[in-house]
């Protein structure tokens, strides 16, 4: 349920899109984070406003907002045009709201949900990002960046420790300040029977002043597909460490969704480093539906202890987790509609709904 419209006004685009339909489920299916008594709390959708020629020179302007249930996303971009063998100036702040579930939240259910920790972040960052010109199978952006994140409870207060007294920064004060050198550099290739593709992020937390946080994080993500017969296999493996001065918030979340499905968000562990492997087959049935069996794995690596506070041990989370499920893929002109069943190492049993892709 919900709206979505299109506004040109002049040369800049706005699209407003508006929906009730996952506050009613999440209604139904979640426990209630927080209580508001806000009209706003009611409404989960998007607000964008682009312009092509800002200043008559073909200055793009980006302004976005992403509301959801208990988070939001607030984009500001501003491109400046450069020739295409310059690397792409962006200059971009933004500002973002949401409850730290991964790391602070609370496994209930045999590890299939995740309950509020109280913990929420607030994170502003504003800097600017350079994209490198693509060659034709590697593409690399740059990015340099203030940060400063500020831990918040449920009634929007900010707070320093959490509800057994640990501290939730690596100041010990209100919030964090870091200058934050990113690189990311990404590799494809692919055919009519296969592809490849490899990411690797990495993170250096630069010390301007003393008390900001000195790091180096990094993360990578490999996927390779490839068909057999009418089947096609996919499999991905996923790890990353960091090293350095660290928050409870910097750690890797691991179990959920986009992880191990099977536990809640964060629910298999949270450690300074992390390995995820998922591999899925899937089988067409007919022209707009396919078939799918799939298995997930992760592990901290035993690195939950080094975490600050160690809140991964102080709610039981086992630290390694597997996953094992069946599902079916739905597609249409309309999106895509996704359902999967899966089943965790304590043979409890959850069901994932997704829709993408949707149309105009």
């Amino acid at each position: 349920m919900g709206a979505q419209k299109s506004i040109h006004a002049g040369k800049a685009k706005i699209d407003v899109h508006v929906d009730f339909s996952h506050k009613l489920c999440a209604s139904l299916m979640l426990p209630t984070l927080r209580s508001s008594d806000s009209p706003l709390s009611l409404v989960i959708g998007s607000l964008c406003i682009k312009h092509p020629n800002l200043f008559g020179g073909s200055e793009k302007l980006d302004v976005s907002w992403d509301k959801g249930l208990y988070d939001s996303n607030i984009l500001v971009a501003y491109r400046r045009p450069r020739p295409k063998w310059l690397a792409q100036q962006s200059f971009v702040l933004q500002h973002s709201l949401s409850p730290e579930i991964g790391i602070h939240g609370i496994p209930i259910n045999n590890f299939s949900r995740s309950g509020s920790g109280g913990v929420n972040l607030s994170r502003l960052s504003v800097g600017l990002d350079l994209k490198e010109p693509a060659s034709t199978k590697w593409s690399s952006s740059t990015s340099i960046k203030f940060e400063h994140v500020r831990p918040l409870n449920d009634d929007g207060h900010s707070i320093s420790r959490d509800h057994d007294g640990l501290p939730l920064t690596c100041s010990g004060s209100t919030h964090d300040s870091m200058v934050v050198l990113k690189q990311e550099s990404r590799y494809t290739k692919a055919n009519d029977r296969s592809f490849f593709h490899f990411n690797l992020q990495i993170e250096q937390g630069i010390p301007v002043l003393s008390k900001w946080l000195i790091f180096n994080r990094f993360k990578f993500v490999a996927s390779k597909g490839i068909k057999l017969g009418p089947a096609f296999l996919l499999t991905r493996l996923t790890g990353g460490s960091i090293v350095g001065d660290m928050a409870p918030y910097q750690a890797f979340s691991i179990g959920g969704i986009g992880s191990v499905r099977g536990y809640g968000e964060g629910a298999v562990g949270s450690g300074r480093s992390c390995l995820v492997a998922n591999s899925e087959l899937t089988l067409p049935l007919n022209k707009m539906l396919e078939g799918a069996i799939f298995m997930d794995c992760g592990t901290d690596l035993r690195s939950g202890h080094l975490v600050p506070g160690n809140p991964a041990l102080r709610q039981g989370k086992p630290g390694s987790g597997v996953g094992v499920g069946y599902g079916l893929r739905f597609k249409s002109q309309f999106g895509h509609f996704q359902v999967d069943y899966a089943i965790n190492a304590f043979q409890q049993r959850t069901l994932y709904f997704g829709l993408s892709n949707l149309a105009s």
